[in-house]
């Protein structure tokens, strides 16, 4: 027997002044607060201590520590557990998942959007017709049927999705009708600026499965005004909060947002506004992770020198950067992003809202069979991250097949990153990082995009949670 590849650790008195050790394994989801003895019987039976020179608690601490995953018969086991947990993410069919972008329009002129969508390109992207739609939702309808799922999950993103609300209240409604002939549990949920969010766009779509609305602010009023002005210039803040407030409590609302160098710092202010809002205890999550922005040979002071999403320039063509990828990973060089992003976790927390822990980010919707994005035109793609850009569209829902699609859906299907992060114990949250982030900054789908200090950061956090909800339960 020996200790799970998959074992971190935290000795407790970094963080909470205890002489006592936060454990957890991240393939088994397992969490305890064990003694510095324990611990090191896992140092032990890693050296090769034999289970006969153990004493009688010893012996009943390995059985514990084995119920929960910590010690494994061996590592050979344990790896081919782990290959048949990805194929079991992969090929689960319990729930179908639908990504639909409405559009590729927007009406924000954002900070960090690329130019070109400043200008004609707005003009003169994609939107999705009602008879495109129409088709959507025949195809989704024979996947239901196909697959026999239980449950189906739909999400409005864009551009901004909202720009074409009959597309939104088509697809909602007809899907719901389908699900309900189907018996399948149906929720839908929108990624939007919030600007065109309004109360009777929520009632509208409440009957038919709205379950939550994911809303960005880019800082705190000024900063944001700055980061997400609409094209003429105007501030978008105070009327996205008067939409929040009008909304909040009708559905479950999420606030998400991008920050750079220069805007990180205005977060606090940000969160201090949220906290005191008569809509604070209505906000379900609040999380925010970092701008990718266009290489330059030497980035300019106050930015994060992160590498477009995308090719030609142009990331994702026109797809918002909101979410796109949505992995773990953004910069492989800059623990500046690292750093940030467990400040802002504890910052969010502080103030009482859930948000990210850090540790358990995947495996995305990439790594899962029966998860689709949708463009405008019925293009299919593995994710929203590389939507927009036709070489990377790995099917169509009219059935057409050719050449390139085949090509890039034979990619996708072989993605298996993690297979090359050797014995890291967070692969099973891991799955070896946003593969957006990795082809970007890579060139390479298939390479690992490692963030391995914001888990451990993350892990630190889990510790001091673990431990201060065990002593309010004992006290």
């Amino acid at each position: 027997m020996q200790p799970s590849m998959f074992n971190v650790r935290v000795p407790l008195g970094e963080v909470a002044d205890r002489d006592e050790v936060f454990l957890m394994n991240t393939f088994t989801d397992a969490q305890l607060i064990v003694s510095r003895e324990v611990a090191a019987l896992l140092d032990r039976l890693a050296a090769g201590a034999p289970e006969s020179a153990l004493t009688a608690d010893e012996r009943d601490a390995l059985s514990t520590l084995t119920e929960h995953g910590f010690v494994v018969d061996d590592r050979g086991a344990e790896r081919r557990r782990l290959e048949d947990y990805f194929h079991s993410v992969r090929e689960n069919d319990d729930q179908l998942r639908v990504t639909v972008l409405t559009t590729l329009q927007c009406n924000f002129a954002c900070d960090y959007c690329f130019q070109g969508d400043h200008g004609d390109h707005n003009r003169f992207a994609a939107k999705m017709t009602l008879e495109t739609a129409a088709r959507v939702a025949q195809w989704t309808e024979d996947q239901l049927d196909r697959l026999g799922s239980e449950s189906f999950s739909l999400t409005f993103f864009g551009g901004e999705p909202l720009l074409n609300l009959p597309v939104v209240y088509y697809l909602s409604e007809r899907l719901w009708a389908a699900c309900e002939a189907r018996g399948v549990r149906m929720r839908s949920s929108i990624i939007t600026n919030g600007l065109l969010l309004t109360a009777e766009v929520v009632d509208r779509l409440l009957p038919y499965g709205l379950d939550g609305v994911k809303i960005t602010l880019d800082g705190d009023k000024d900063t944001h005004n700055r980061m997400r002005p609409l094209r003429g210039g105007q501030g978008t803040f105070d009327r996205i909060i008067h939409n929040v407030r009008q909304v909040a409590g009708k559905c479950r609302i999420a606030i998400g947002g991008n920050f750079d160098e220069g805007s990180v710092d205005s977060y606090p202010a940000l969160l201090d506004f949220l906290a005191g809002q008569d809509f604070a205890d209505k906000l379900t999550r609040v999380s925010f992770k970092p701008v990718i922005r266009e290489p330059k040979p030497v980035a300019p002071k106050g930015m994060i020198p992160l590498t477009v999403v995308g090719s030609q320039g142009k990331p994702l063509n026109g797809t918002c950067m909101t979410s796109a990828g949505g992995g773990t990973s953004i910069c492989d060089n800059c623990n500046f992003v690292d750093e940030k992003m467990s400040f802002l976790r504890d910052e969010t927390t502080k103030r009482g809202f859930s948000t990210v822990d850090g540790v358990h980010m995947g495996p995305c919707e990439i790594h899962r069979r029966h998860a689709h994005t949708i463009g405008p035109d019925g293009a299919l793609y593995a994710c929203p991250g590389f939507s927009g850009d036709a070489k990377e569209s790995t099917g169509h829902i009219d059935g057409r097949r050719d050449a390139s699609r085949e090509s890039a859906a034979a990619r996708f299907e072989a993605l298996a990153a993690w297979k090359d992060c050797d014995d890291c114990a967070f692969i099973p949250v891991c799955a070896g990082g946003c593969t957006v982030a990795a082809h970007a900054e890579l060139g390479d789908k298939n390479r690992p995009n490692c963030h391995k200090t914001s888990f451990e950061a993350g892990l630190v956090s889990l510790a001091r949670d673990a431990a201060a909800a065990e002593l309010q339960t004992v006290n």
